[in-house]
């Protein structure tokens, strides 16, 4: 079928995934394999951690369980389909297929910048006014930060898979290794000025926005540090801060790159390694960072393991 611009109706799209190299496929079939199971069990053992253990029903443990299902949602929205054309050589997804991808994807986008800042924001007020914590992080706060996050992120979603489905592209094949808002764009026949100013709105809003008032409530939580008297508590906590600030700079810097540059312009060789770290590496990453390097947190896997043993 051919519409009146004469451009094919595309009805499913050829992704290319991370590279066409024989040699190399195999290899990133590996490394990919194994950083998605250590991301998919690493972040349902946390969820469930968190749901068994009634010690860990407080504000900040239900902000470490959000990003372990956003993180979930996003790894298994993409990975999967990447692992299973890198081994098939089935580079076909339909249209559907794909809009769907590109939901959750920036569903999961959307929701984990939010959280970063909300979880800034609890440790915020943990450290800065340890004893009004409970009364300023009550339940009725944790449900409404839940649903601002929620919100932000299905608006935000919407908004741009709304966009791209009125689009009408020039061909099926994505170079990239998922279903994107750039590459989609890229693709396009139709106009994209609206989509790209809506990416530059999302990008300042969501991506700059956050990124600026979560490294503000680190500064307070900074400067609160400091006022800590002895070196081992300064030490353990700005060890921690540190390690939350690399984690969130690695998620960040690539997403307001990939999403800041018209669609004209981008270059998927690079930019697709740039997507792999926002994408693969950094749910990893949080992992690590805030799960398993929290004391309860271990205590509660601990708990949980021996409860399954048993």
């Amino acid at each position: 079928r051919q519409s009146r611009m004469n451009h094919s109706i595309v009805t499913e799209f050829i992704i290319l995934g991370l590279s066409r190299n024989p040699e190399l496929q195999g290899v990133l079939f590996v490394i990919f394999l194994f950083i998605y199971l250590v991301a998919f069990l690493g972040n349902m053992l946390i969820v469930v951690a968190i749901i068994y253990n009634t010690t860990l029903h407080t504000p900040m443990y239900v902000f470490l369980l959000a990003p372990a299902i956003v993180d979930i949602i996003c790894t298994t929205s993409i990975i999967p389909k990447m692992l299973w054309t890198t081994l098939t050589s089935e580079e076909i997804i339909s249209y559907g297929g794909c809009m769907s991808q590109l939901f959750f994807f920036t569903w999961s986008l959307g929701a984990e910048m939010v959280l970063f800042t909300t979880m800034a924001y609890d440790r915020y007020v943990a450290i800065c006014f340890p004893l009004r914590c409970t009364t300023i992080m009550n339940h009725h706060m944790c449900v409404a930060l839940l649903s601002i996050v929620m919100a932000i992120a299905v608006t935000s979603s919407l908004v741009h898979m709304g966009l791209i489905l009125k689009l009408t592209f020039c061909g099926p094949t994505i170079g990239h290794f998922l279903c994107e808002t750039p590459p989609l764009l890229a693709l396009s026949c139709s106009p994209v000025r609206v989509n790209e100013l809506m990416v530059y709105v999302a990008d300042d809003i969501l991506a700059v926005g956050d990124f600026i008032l979560t490294f503000i409530s680190y500064g307070f939580i900074i400067a609160a540090i400091l006022k800590i008297r002895t070196a081992e508590g300064k030490k353990k906590a700005f060890s921690t801060c540190s390690s939350h600030l690399i984690v969130v700079s690695l998620y960040y810097s690539p997403v307001i790159y990939t999403y800041i540059h018209p669609a004209t312009s981008y270059t998927f060789d690079k930019d697709k390694v740039v997507a792999a770290l926002y994408t693969i590496v950094t749910p990893t990453l949080n992992l690590i960072v805030y799960s398993f390097q929290n004391k309860e947190m271990q205590v509660g896997i601990k708990l949980l393991l021996l409860h399954i043993s048993h």
